[in-house]
């Protein structure tokens, strides 16, 4: 069998297919992440000089320098339309991008890791398919109206969660879960969600709601406001940060669940709460931005090809890499259009799709930086 793989160019699961291509160094690793921060820092700067509005660099630090450090001689940009751009409409953007980009990737990282399967992503496993059902059901017809102004966000983090458990509980169904019902599980409620969304369509006569339901389902970072930027930021630092602390389990679950279980950890319980708390975190980012795909497929695939499979280093990096490349790609959507704004999903899509089609032809994909 690993004569077989070797032939072909596998690198076998292990400790050596989870190294990744070529060992990175620990100083080499390090070097890349304060690399990785820096254009972090770079990209949230650089991205709201970016936008239809003739506004010029010197007024744009100007805004952001009165209200992060409250300079007198800058007083002039404390109020006034320029202000209202930058601070209240482009900086929250801004931050929500990172916040959603990091999590949508870690997210995939851990649901890949979850079903062991490198083509998993939310989307896969019908998650952000709930989010989407629960969204429109509050468009069309008002649900959670109780739940006050942001029901809609709130509908689609439950729509989120349902089916997560959901998931859990068909994969359960008839004998102990594992990967393989996992990923039917996703797919067969995905495809429930997906015809109750048009059946829903179909019943509604609103068109001002068929056009705000079509653009949820495509994306945007336009509702971002300081209100709730920094719950969802929390939330997925937070998120991310006790994922990387069970990096180790994430590591276990490549191998197998015959083989963790000879090494003391039952994947059973442990593939449930991950299950759920990617979910809650997925809920969150389509409640702040509506349904955007790929981020959580191809982010971790190009990490994990360059960088290895091992999570205490994968996650960090598509943490930092994913907040990075969704900031960008709203700034695309922004410029690309003279006085237009391209939902970011659209735009997503049109890079992610290609590459993943790419990926299976090639079959550049895998846990361990080799193909599979």
């Amino acid at each position: 069998m690993n004569t077989e793989k070797k032939r072909r160019g596998v690198r076998p699961f292990g400790r050596k297919g989870m190294e990744g291509p070529t060992r990175l160094s620990t100083r080499a690793y390090l070097a890349v992440i304060v690399v990785l921060a820096a254009a972090l820092v770079f990209s949230l700067l650089a991205a709201i000089t970016f936008g239809n509005a003739d506004i010029s660099i010197k007024e744009v630090y100007g805004v952001v320098a009165y209200e992060l450090f409250h300079v007198e001689r800058l007083s002039e940009f404390a109020q006034g339309p320029v202000h209202d751009v930058v601070w209240i409409i482009r900086f929250p953007r801004v931050l929500m991008g990172l916040a959603v980009g990091m999590g949508l990737s870690v997210c995939g990282v851990v649901m890949q890791a979850v079903v062991k399967n490198p083509l998993a992503d939310p989307y896969v496993l019908g998650v952000s398919s709930g989010a989407s059902l629960g969204a429109t059901l509050a468009i069309l017809f008002g649900a959670g109206a109780l739940f006050g102004r942001n029901f809609v966000g709130v509908m689609a983090f439950l729509g989120a969660v349902a089916v997560s458990f959901a998931v859990l509980f068909i994969s359960h169904a008839g004998g102990p879960s594992n990967a393989g019902k996992l990923i039917l599980a996703g797919m067969a409620m995905s495809s429930v969600c997906s015809a109750f969304s048009s059946f829903a369509l179909y019943l509604a006569h609103n068109k001002d709601a068929l056009s705000e339901v079509m653009f949820w389902t495509m994306g945007s970072l336009a509702s971002a406001k300081w209100s709730n930027v920094p719950v969802v930021l929390a939330i997925m630092t937070a998120g991310t940060a006790l994922f990387w602390t069970q990096f180790r389990n994430l590591n276990l679950m490549l191998l197998g669940d015959e083989t963790s279980v000879t090494l003391g950890t039952d994947m059973h319980k442990v593939r449930g709460k991950y299950m759920i708390l990617s979910s809650l975190m997925v809920g969150f980012a389509v409640y702040a931005a509506g349904t955007i795909g790929f981020v959580g497929l191809i982010i971790p695939h190009a990490v994990r090809m360059v960088f290895g499979a091992d999570h205490k280093r994968l996650i960090p990096l598509c943490a930092l890499i994913g907040g990075i490349f969704l900031i960008w790609a709203d700034v695309c959507c922004r410029v690309i259009l003279r006085n237009s704004e391209l939902p970011i999903g659209i735009l997503v899509s049109m890079i992610g799709a290609p590459c993943f089609i790419y990926l299976m032809i090639r079959h550049a994909y895998g846990f361990g930086g080799g193909q599979s």
